[in-house]
């Protein structure tokens, strides 16, 4: 039976770049369970001054949009260049079960075989925008392991994107060319929060077509508003199947963190990133807190019932809750 790591143990794991501490230090990160929070804080706490050197990229787009290969590709031309890389990879969950596939290290056949890499699958869970409720941690910890970049593939795309927008330097977004309707709901979430949109599955004789999609895709988003000072979104063809426009897309990745950089919007960025964070885990932790609470034990069923009967509204109900939390009521 493996011996359960000491928070000693996983900071010098991580610190050495052992991807089984590594994993372990992710897995306690994650954990739901109350007595491995404060371990986890610890841990991320003591490892904070090794993070933020790496160039965090999402990579989003709607299911089949090829986002795992091309990421396998894409990881592979880094490790070529002598960088190391580490991927968050997030399943969906089912809505039925909380279950998830976990399938992202067979959807990345050669990436996951390299000593340099490292691939963390994790459920999606109940995190909003396609991550997990953890992912954040999960890529500082992947910082404090040396990784180079840190790649973080997202479930699905659209306005909820904006929650992956808020913890990665530049975000990535594939399309296809011919998808038909179903894009359209998308077009808005790109205008507004896509630095990159990359044309993919440009390859045979989807060539031409992706070549159109791409002309489509710059004019609009030529007409839309610039998120910053610094850089206007970019469109590029790839092909996550023969590697085709991978060097070109992370040239602009890097073109991208740098300009950020040197215009200061990328420390002023991540200040942002960091300040939601902080208010998301105080919401995250007055939740728990009120729900725990025994004035609101002692009146939740009651009050849920009202709700539910229709006997008073949600926000009536709220109010009745959050008063026997603030009264101390037992």
């Amino acid at each position: 039976m493996t011996r359960p790591a000491s928070v000693d143990d996983l900071v010098r794991g991580v610190e050495s770049g052992d991807r089984a501490l590594l994993a372990r230090a992710i897995t306690l990160a994650e954990s739901v369970r109350p007595e491995d929070a404060s371990q986890a804080e610890e841990v991320l706490g003591r490892l904070l001054p090794r993070t933020g050197g790496a160039i965090r990229a999402g990579i989003t787009g709607a299911p089949g949009a090829g986002k795992s290969t091309l990421i396998d590709s894409l990881g592979m031309h880094l490790l070529a260049q002598g960088q190391k890389v580490a991927v968050l990879a997030v399943d969906p969950s089912s809505a039925i079960s909380g279950g998830s596939i976990l399938a992202d290290k067979t959807r990345m056949p050669r990436l996951a075989l390299e000593r340099n890499a490292f691939i963390r699958p994790s459920p999606g869970g109940s995190g909003g925008g396609g991550v997990t409720r953890r992912s954040r941690e999960a890529l500082l910890l992947c910082e404090a392991a040396g990784y180079d970049v840190v790649l973080v593939e997202t479930v699905g795309a659209g306005q909820n994107e904006i929650a992956v927008a808020r913890m990665v330097d530049c975000l990535v977004v594939l399309v296809l060319a011919g998808a038909g309707d179903e894009l359209q709901g998308i077009k808005r979430g790109i205008l507004e929060l896509a630095d990159i949109v990359a044309v993919n599955k440009a390859d045979g004789d989807n060539v031409a077509a992706c070549a159109r999609a791409q002309a489509e895709y710059a004019l609009a988003l030529g007409c839309a508003r610039a998120r910053s000072s610094s850089w206007r979104p970019r469109v590029i063809r790839v092909s996550g199947l023969t590697g085709a426009g991978l060097p070109e897309l992370w040239r602009l990745v890097e073109e991208h963190h740098a300009l950020s950089l040197r215009s200061g919007e990328l420390e002023e960025q991540r200040r942002e990133q960091r300040r939601h964070w902080l208010w998301e885990r105080v919401e995250e932790s007055l939740q728990a807190a009120c729900r725990a609470h025994p004035g609101v034990q002692a009146r939740l069923t009651q009050v849920e019932k009202d709700v539910l009967e229709g006997r008073i509204t949600p926000a009536q109900g709220a109010r009745a809750l959050l008063a026997a939390f603030g009264a101390g009521d037992a």
